[in-house]
């Protein structure tokens, strides 16, 4: 039977009843039914199914709850650091620090100079190997990622966590160059943060060929080499877009330690690394197997320690001068100097192979030669015998006894105060005070002229002409034909004794070759902006008259003495030319300082520590100067030397002075009396 219900709505509702047996059926449904075997096997199959899935639901499910979760925290932390950072409107790339190129007076490199040591050069100025094997061993997916790599920062990961160490980094060529641009090198989650969000940024902001090619140009490469252009120069003495497969792969291997791999360090480890680097390359598919083979059987590079090549003494005077001429460098600058890269190569060359071959024998290890034209323009430099295990540079900053090739200054001063290369002294053993100078073995000539005395370096006869012109008078004619140094006025200056260097000697010999005027000596000629703005010009004004045509004239005639008959005949090379050479007591300085009307070179060889040498200046350094100066005139027109001899009889120079009265000076041998003339009189013979 059915109730009949009173609804809300005031229907009647209609629910069904079972009557007596319905219970009855409700709990006899309720109990269990007793399955069968395959029941129960069916039943086994369908838990084990549902505790299989289930687990494996709930790792999907806790995983992307704690991806989540560490995607919050990532976020969370990047944001807190990176609120640490300023606006990235502000942020730029900051200016590679300037590069100095220095070039000779043909325009060829000599060196570059400032915290890179090399110039910046585009993709398309570099060798295609370069990028390509950069890319090979430090980001396969340098064009495909954007900034920040997850295949290459789990691959590492992986690798770190299977060798329990850190074995690789997952850091991209935009991080890297994020890192070396922007932040310091420290190893924590502030730094690895601001890196990434670097990165990201500079992906947005520049092209992929943009990063990359100011990540080769800033890149360390270790000896001092920052971009390749300067390891290229560094390591291969040759610039970047000449650099082979090997090379290149080379370059790239050194990236993951420059300083340990570092050719010039441990080549065998470098050639190893770039071996590496080749089979990344050909594994990517960048080369071929039979350029793997070919690069693969180039021989390690074996390179200098140091930077080789004595033009680097010149780079190095240049960079002195710099702040002189042109302040502060805020931009890349070129520096045109007057150096001939030719005749930079031949001194070299000249100095190094005569060491090589007696230097030994002479007990003789460095060596410096300058030479200098005319107009004061220095055509080379040599300050040692090897650039790249001394950087010292002797011959600008090495202070030593020139011995007897001071000597001319001595004559020079007697020349002024009336005297003339006829007039006469008695070589013979002298005293003065308490100092008595010897001849070179002892060996005297009785009378002889001032001419013949100085183109033999009668170190008596000197020493009588500056007591007689007096040490103060050779030690102004000294400095104001070009020495610098401070010299000592006593008897002793007619040997030099007091210390210069090869620079200013040489420098103070110009005015004989250039009819007596003292140019300027510089290296620079010009300097300008990369782009060719100029900054800085050498003014070539007239230089200063410091010594009559006359006294020019008849120094040059004593001076060609030596190479003609005197102590300086090796030297001799079939042109017009005069010098003098310059041995200083136990043969610890040896010189050799001569001319023609279009160069004046000096030479010196000896020891750094001041030891005893076998040589002399007519060795070593006059054979050093003929060499260099053969190299030097070839093509050059044969020109006289200039000015000529005051013809005797003739008033003497205009502002000669009257001789001083002569010091007591013990002579060995009596002076020969000889009836003088009204002429010998007047000029104080």
């Amino acid at each position: 039977m059915a109730r009949r219900r009173q609804t809300r709505r005031g229907q009647t509702r209609v629910e069904p009843t079972f009557g007596a047996s319905a219970p009855k059926r409700a709990a006899a449904s309720a109990r269990p039914r007793r399955a069968g075997p395959a029941g129960r096997a069916r039943a086994r199959r369908g838990g084990r199914r549902r505790g299989f899935f289930g687990f494996l639901r709930g790792v999907l499910y806790w995983s992307l709850v704690l991806a989540l979760w560490a995607g919050i925290a990532g976020v969370a932390v990047a944001a807190f650091y990176g609120a640490q950072m300023p606006s990235a409107t502000t942020w730029a790339i900051p200016d590679r620090p300037p590069n100095v190129k220095i070039v000779s007076a043909e325009g060829r490199l000599i060196g570059n100079r400032g915290l890179t040591g090399g110039e910046a050069v585009g993709l398309h100025e570099m060798s295609p190997y370069i990028p390509q094997a950069v890319i090979a061993i430090e980001d396969r997916r340098f064009y495909s990622h954007w900034g920040v790599d997850p295949i290459g920062l789990a691959r590492a990961m992986v690798e770190n966590l299977m060798k329990g160490r850190i074995a690789q980094g997952g850091s991209t060529i935009t991080q890297q160059l994020a890192k070396n641009l922007f932040l310091e090198p420290d190893r924590t989650i502030e730094r690895k943060v601001q890196e990434v969000l670097l990165a990201l940024w500079m992906e947005q902001k520049y092209s992929k060929n943009q990063i990359l090619e100011m990540y080769l140009n800033r890149v360390y490469f270790g000896s001092g080499a920052y971009g390749v252009e300067a390891a290229a120069r560094r390591y291969f003495n040759k610039p970047a877009h000449e650099v082979t497969l090997a090379e290149a792969a080379l370059l790239a291997g050194l990236l993951k330690a420059p300083s340990r791999l570092s050719p010039a360090r441990d080549p065998r480890a470098a050639e190893e690394r770039a071996q590496v680097v080749l089979a990344a390359m050909r594994e990517q598919g960048m080369i071929g197997d039979s350029q793997f083979a070919a690069a693969l059987s180039t021989p390690a590079t074996r390179a200098a320690t140091y930077w080789t090549g004595s033009q680097h003494y010149v780079a190095d005077r240049v960079m002195e001068e710099l702040p002189s001429l042109v302040g502060a460098i805020e931009e890349d600058i070129v520096v045109h100097t007057t150096v001939d890269l030719r005749l930079q190569k031949v001194a070299e060359k000249t100095i190094r192979s005569l060491i090589d071959e007696k230097g030994r024998a002479l007990h003789v290890t460095q060596g410096a030669l300058v030479s200098i034209d005319a107009s004061g323009a220095v055509r080379a430099m040599v300050g040692g015998y090897d650039y790249a295990n001394s950087q010292f540079d002797r011959a600008s900053e090495a202070r030593r006894q020139p011995g007897s090739a001071f000597k001319p200054f001595v004559y020079m001063a007697a020349l002024e105060q009336g005297r003339t290369p006829q007039s006469v002294r008695n070589d013979a053993p002298v005293r003065i005070g308490k100092w008595a100078p010897e001849n070179y073995k002892g060996k005297y000539h009785g009378s002889v002229t001032l001419g013949e005395a100085l183109a033999r370096s009668l170190n008596s006869v000197a020493a009588q002409l500056v007591q007689e012109v007096g040490p103060g008078a050779v030690v102004e004619v000294a400095h104001r034909m070009g020495i610098e140094s401070d010299l000592r006025a006593n008897a002793s200056i007619a040997l030099g004794t007091s210390e210069v260097t090869p620079l200013e000697l040489t420098a103070a010999y110009v005015p004989f070759a250039n009819g007596g005027l003292r140019p300027e000596v510089h290296f620079i000629r010009r300097i300008t902006t990369a782009s060719g703005r100029l900054l800085y010009e050498h003014k070539a004004a007239t230089p200063p008259r410091v010594a009559s045509p006359e006294v020019v004239g008849m120094m040059n005639a004593m001076l060609s003495g030596t190479l003609d008959y005197g102590s300086g005949r090796a030297a001799a090379f079939g042109r017009p030319a005069a010098g003098k050479t310059g041995t200083t007591q136990g043969s610890r300085d040896a010189w050799f300082v001569g001319y023609t009307a279009d160069l004046v070179t000096g030479v010196w060889f000896g020891n750094d520590d001041a030891s005893p040498t076998d040589a002399t200046g007519g060795s070593l350094p006059a054979l050093a100067w003929r060499a260099f100066m053969v190299a030097a005139h070839e093509g050059v027109p044969v020109a006289a030397l200039p000015g000529s001899p005051r013809p005797a009889g003739a008033p003497a120079p205009q502002g000669a002075v009257a001789a001083r009265p002569v010091p007591p000076v013990e002579v060995g041998a009596a002076r020969e009396r000889r009836s003088l003339s009204i002429v010998d009189i007047i000029l104080g013979n």
